[in-house]
Order: structure tokens, then C-alpha cells, then sequence
């Protein structure tokens, strides 16, 4: 595997300082490090229960205000953001790289996705929350209206794999829709959303409706969701059940994106070329950390051998670097934990008889995070990688004989959230697509034609969450539905004209089965 250095650009400590002043803390900092070198790269604010508290009073405190604009009003910020992200994107980018070791490429579809995903928002939000005409009980005599109000304040917590994605993406329409948030990104990866928030309040955001807070999920945790009206989280697993567990305890509504374990089927009339390319994207984009990222893939027998040779070559001469150039494929893993997980799965996979076709180890010669993209086969249920989620640039090669028992084996996981395949005949993959029990499934590519599509909805089934981000739910899932109906005053429902309520009991159900015939909604 080929290797590219060169990390002399570093990030403007003016600019750290400015954009660290939106955490809300009493003053307790901590140091965090660059994935690439190992070195300080910032001093963050951390917040203390109490200070969790203050944000979540500032932003109630905003929420009304900023409530009451027209929802045209409230989106003149972000659709500014579009055009000033894109500008700016060279500046967002090393923040990005130097705070989670990707290489840029993987950065800039973060940009590209805050990009796509605040404007598709910026369209549609009003006539999304617009009030909308349903059908009455009695014809003309009765008016109905479906009205959307926002929550209040909004708890947002995201991770730090894509902290630019998923720390602006599902804030932005919890905005729009009226709300204020208190938003608490990871640490580590806090510097992207805090440089966003310093931008977009420079193109006309209130500064009050987007909090900031950060710290340990023990200490600041629970007065996060204490003070929220709805709870909206990406991450593991295991933190989404807790998280899901304290907003059931308060009646407050969540939404969960959780962890993987995805398949990709590469069925017998695949182009073989272009499938294990797109394997290379599907299974090693940010160096696997990708919660809709390939780990397990099933070849077709009459495919297999030609597509394994062909996708590991390509694997082989993937280009590893700590770079903050464009010619990096794959870049640094962004914790020690997370490196020593992946070790993990792989050492105990072997040492249970798996076969390493390539990769399988670390490579501090490139900088103390690095892991090779590993591709292994004849991994069993023994194995812990076989069912758990690696998180990291590994991947389980299969064989499957026909189509069933590659959706058997598709299926065969507590996890649903996205699948690939890569067939030539696209009625073929789309029928099959639909006996995939996973939120999104892409055909011939990995994981971006559904996740981009931001009109259709993007989340997990099973134990890979519950709700979800974009289309429509992405905006509405953030308010509440009223309605309001209006009834003629010569109409109602108790007996008019001096009816007796036998001959009102006669004349209503006469009137419905004429309805029914009419088909009358």
C-alpha cells in the first residue's frame, strides 16, 4: 500500500479561540489531539451539569421569538450557509481532516452533504409547515386543519465520525421547524460544528438558538435530556437504548440512529470492475468508521474468485496517508479506542483461523492511528467481527449460491440499517432490494444514492435505531401535530329541527351509507 505524508499546513489558533467561545462552561478545559500526529491540537471547554442547565435556559429563553418568524424568515441564514460552505470549504476541510485524521476526499463529502441537505431543507420547510386541509366529518358543514408546532428545545447529540454531517444536518431542520437546540457534538470533534455556528451567525443566526455544550456523557448527560422537549442522538447501540430509556421516563419523543453491521451482494451479472471499485468506497470511506459502511460481503460463487482477486488488488494499492491533500484514499482511524477495537476483531478472528487476503495490522509508520484496509475470509460465528460492528476499514468476504440464501444471510443480523447490490439488470436488484430488511438500500453504489436522497427518508430498523433523518419525517419528526376543526353551527351532532334521537340515530346512518356510496371522504 502506498503511502502519502504531508500535514505542515496546521489549523489558525485565532480561529480556535473565536469559535470555542459558543461552548456554554464555567471554564474547565480539555486538550485534544491531532488523529494524524498524536500532538495537542486544542484546548475545548467543557461544561459542568449546571452549565447544561444555563444552555438549556438560554435556548427556552430564545425559542419563542424565534418561533414566532416566518418560516421563510428563519431559513435566510441557512440558505445563505449553502454558498458561504462551499466558498469556505478549503478552511472547513482542515478542520475537519485535523480533528478526525480523514483524508479529504471523505471531508469534503461532509461539506457536500451540509451543503446538499440545508438547501433541500431550506425549499422545502415551507410547505412543510404550512397547515394543511383534511378532510372534515360532514361534508362543507365541517372544516378541518392539521397544524405543526415546534417542540420547544431540542437535545441533539452527535458523534464524532462525521461531526460536520451529523452535527449540522439534523440541527438545521430542527431549526427551521421553529425549535432552538442544545447540542452537544463529541469532543474530540467539536471544532467543525463550533466553526459552523460561528459562520452561520455571521450570515444572520441568533446566536441563542444553537447551544453548545460539551463534556462527559456521565456528568452532563442527564440534565442534557432533563431539559429537552424531543431527544435526537446518532451513535452506538447501547448508547441509543439509554438514551431512548430516559425520554420514555419524561414522555418525550427520540429519534435514534444507531450502529451496523451492513451487507453488500454482488450478484452473478455484476461488472465486476466497477463493483469492486464501489467495494472499495462501500467498506473503507473514513477508514471504515462509517455507520452505513460495508463489513460483510456476499460474492456470488460463479463471481467470486474474479471479483476477490480484482477487489483486493485494488485494496493493495490503496494510497494511506496523514495528507491534506487530495490524493489520499484512506486516512487515520480517529482514537486510540478505536484502534484498539479493531485490532481486536481482527487478531482474535485469526487466531480463530480466518484468512487475511490483505491488510491486518496496524501501521504507526504512518501515524499512530493508521489501520490497513483489511479484507478476510472464512470468519465464523466464533469470531467476534462476524456479528459485532467493527467500526473500522475491515471487511468479511462470503459465497452464496443463489438469491435466497443471499438474503438469508443479508438478514441474518440484530442490525438493519443500510445494504448494497451490484447487479447489471436493475429490476433485478430493486425486487431483491425490497426483501432486505435495512432502512436503505443502494444498487450499485454503497451507501450514497440513498443517503443523499435527502426527499426519502435515511434510518435503521431492528437494533440500528428508530425514526428518521431526511424527507419529509427529518423536519416533522421536530414538531407537534395539532388539530384544529371548525363545525357549522346548524349542523352538530345532536338532534336538530325537534328529531327525536331515534329518528337522528335513522336520518345520520341513512346519511354515512349514502356517503359510502358516494365515496364522500
Amino acid at each position: 500500500m502506498a503511502v502519502t505524508f504531508g500535514t505542515a499546513r496546521t489549523l489558525d489558533q485565532s480561529m480556535i479561540e473565536r469559535v470555542v467561545r459558543q461552548v456554554t462552561s464555567s471554564g474547565k478545559t480539555q486538550a485534544i489531539t491531532a488523529p494524524f500526529t498524536g500532538e495537542p491540537l486544542a484546548e475545548l471547554p467543557l461544561s459542568t451539569a449546571e452549565d447544561v442547565r444555563v444552555a438549556h435556559a438560554k435556548a427556552h429563553e430564545a425559542q419563542r421569538a424565534w418561533a414566532a418568524l416566518p418560516v421563510q424568515e428563519r431559513a435566510e441564514p441557512f440558505l445563505r450557509l449553502h454558498d458561504a460552505l462551499l466558498d469556505r470549504r478549503e478552511e472547513i476541510l482542515d478542520v475537519v481532516q485535523w480533528e478526525t485524521g480523514k483524508a479529504r476526499r471523505h471531508a469534503f463529502e461532509e461539506v457536500l452533504d451540509v451543503a446538499g441537505c440545508t438547501l433541500h431543507y431550506v425549499r422545502r420547510a415551507p410547505g412543510l409547515l404550512a397547515p394543511r386541509r383534511r378532510a372534515g366529518i360532514f361534508p362543507i358543514a365541517t372544516k378541518t386543519f392539521e397544524v405543526r408546532h415546534p417542540k420547544g428545545t431540542v437535545a441533539l447529540i452527535s458523534p464524532w465520525n462525521y461531526p460536520l454531517s451529523l452535527g449540522v444536518t439534523d440541527v438545521v431542520p430542527a431549526l427551521l421547524a421553529g425549535n432552538t437546540v442544545v447540542h452537544k457534538p463529541d469532543t474530540q470533534t467539536a471544532l467543525s460544528t463550533l466553526w459552523t455556528i460561528d459562520l452561520l451567525v455571521s450570515l444572520g443566526m441568533p446566536r441563542e438558538i444553537w447551544q453548545v455544550v460539551l463534556g462527559d456523557p456521565a456528568e452532563i448527560g442527564d440534565p442534557l435530556i432533563e431539559g429537552a422537549d424531543y431527544v435526537a442522538f446518532t451513535g452506538s447501540t447501547r448508547g441509543g437504548r439509554k438514551i431512548a430509556e430516559a425520554a420514555a421516563s419524561r414522555l418525550i419523543g427520540c429519534s435514534l440512529e444507531l450502529g451496523g453491521k451492513n451487507p453488500m451482494i454482488v450478484l452473478d451479472d455484476a461488472d465486476l470492475d466497477v463493483a469492486a471499485q464501489g467495494a472499495l468506497r462501500a467498506c473503507f470511506t473514513n477508514a471504515g468508521q462509517l455507520c452505513i459502511s460495508v463489513e460483510r460481503l456476499y460474492v456470488h460463487d460463479a463471481v467470486h474468485d474474479a471479483f476477490v482477486e480484482r477487489f483486493v488488488r485494488q485494496t493493495r494499492n490503496m494510497k494511506l496517508g496523514a495528507g491534506l491533500d487530495w490524493n489520499v484514499q484512506m486516512g487515520s482511524l480517529t482514537s486510540r479506542r478505536q484502534l484498539d477495537a479493531v485490532s481486536a476483531h481482527v487478531d482474535d478472528a485469526v487466531a480463530k483461523g480466518a484468512e487475511v487476503l490483505t491488510g491486518g495490522k496496524a501501521r504507526p509508520d504512518v501515524g499512530p492511528l493508521f489501520y490497513e484496509p483489511t479484507i478476510l475470509a472464512g470468519v465464523d460465528e466464533s469470531m467476534g467481527l462476524c456479528r459485532d460492528e467493527t467500526f473500522g476499514p475491515v471487511v468479511s468476504v462470503y459465497r452464496f449460491a443463489d438469491e435466497d440464501e443471499a438474503v438469508e444471510k443479508a438478514n441474518d443480523s440484530d442490525y438493519g440499517l443500510n445494504a448494497s447490490i451490484w447487479t447489471r439488470d436493475l429490476s433485478r436488484g430493486r425486487a431483491l432490494a425490497t426483501r432486505i430488511k435495512a432502512g436503505t438500500v443502494n444498487i450499485n453504489e454503497g451507501y450514497g444514492s440513498a443517503y443523499a436522497s435527502y426527499d426519502a427518508p435515511m434510518g435503521g430498523m431492528k437494533s440500528s435505531g428508530l425514526g428518521r433523518r431526511h424527507g419529509a419525517e427529518g423536519l416533522l419528526k421536530y414538531t407537534e401535530t395539532q388539530t384544529v376543526s371548525s363545525q357549522a353551527s346548524w349542523l352538530g351532532f345532536e338532534p336538530i329541527l325537534g328529531m327525536t334521537y331515534d329518528k337522528y340515530a335513522d336520518t345520520l346512518s341513512g346519511l354515512l351509507k349514502t356517503m359510502k356510496k358516494l365515496h364522500v371522504k
